[in-house]
């Protein structure tokens, strides 16, 4: 079955490794998200249409998912790689900051389920979110992002619990420290980037395309036994 997926912060670090990935394997896919100049050129390189869209706001989301399935003659798949970062602790994080980060991270996952629900709910289908190994591991100085990270894995579990019997697979990546755009600025000196580096047992930092291969994996119609996990792709941070 060729892949067809709409990709939510499609124009991100992971977002186009994924989309990259999802059309070279002969599948076509639906970018969105908030900067127009980024999607303009992530669509340009892939030959691919996209649309600027608040990932905070759940009926713009499914508004975005119908226009891709529309154009794109349906959907095998969607995939939430919108994502913030914000490393505070609790006592410094602002409400408006609080906020952001769930609306940028869970809220957004939400709208991705919330219009899975509907649009595969004929075929079956796959939704791959993105979590964090700070959802499962107790990191200093992210409290708000460890919060909406673990909201998408309650909401990984829930979904796929909800909607087995439509065959609408649910699951999530958990990255580790990841070489993007968004997270250029935690390595800014060696010593922080060696610091980093030695979080991770497989001695280095990931990459786009690492997370990418692993959602890739999940979203493949073929792996259609495969519901309500969370993958580690961290380099070992997690669990070791």
């Amino acid at each position: 079955m060729t892949q067809r997926v709409f990709i939510l912060g499609g124009a991100g670090g992971i977002g186009s490794a994924l989309a990259r990935a999802v059309v070279a394997g002969g599948g076509s896919v639906f970018l969105a998200g908030r900067d127009p100049g980024r999607l303009a050129a992530a669509g340009g390189e892939l030959g691919a249409d996209h649309a600027v869209v608040d990932a905070t706001d759940p009926d713009a989301v499914d508004a975005c998912c119908d226009r891709a399935a529309d154009h794109l003659g349906g959907l095998t798949g969607i995939a939430c790689c919108s994502g913030s970062l914000l490393l505070k602790p609790a006592h410094l994080t602002t409400t408006a900051e609080w906020q952001a980060t769930l609306g940028a991270n869970l809220t957004a996952a939400f709208g991705c389920v919330r219009a899975a629900g509907r649009l595969l709910k004929s075929e079956g289908g796959s939704t791959v979110l993105v979590s964090s190994a700070a959802a499962r591991i107790g990191l200093a100085n992210h409290e708000a992002i460890a919060a909406a990270k673990a909201g998408i894995v309650g909401l990984v579990l829930s979904a796929a619990a909800t909607y087995a019997r439509q065959r609408i697979r649910f699951d999530a990546v958990a990255p580790g420290l990841t070489r993007t755009p968004l997270t250029q600025g935690l390595g800014a000196s060696e010593l922080a980037e060696k610091a980093s580096i030695g979080m991770h047992p497989l001695g280095r930092l990931g990459t786009p395309e690492d997370v990418a291969r692993a959602m890739l994996f999940l979203l493949d119609p073929s792996q259609d036994w495969i519901t309500g996990q969370v993958l580690g792709v961290d380099g070992g941070l997690a669990t070791l």
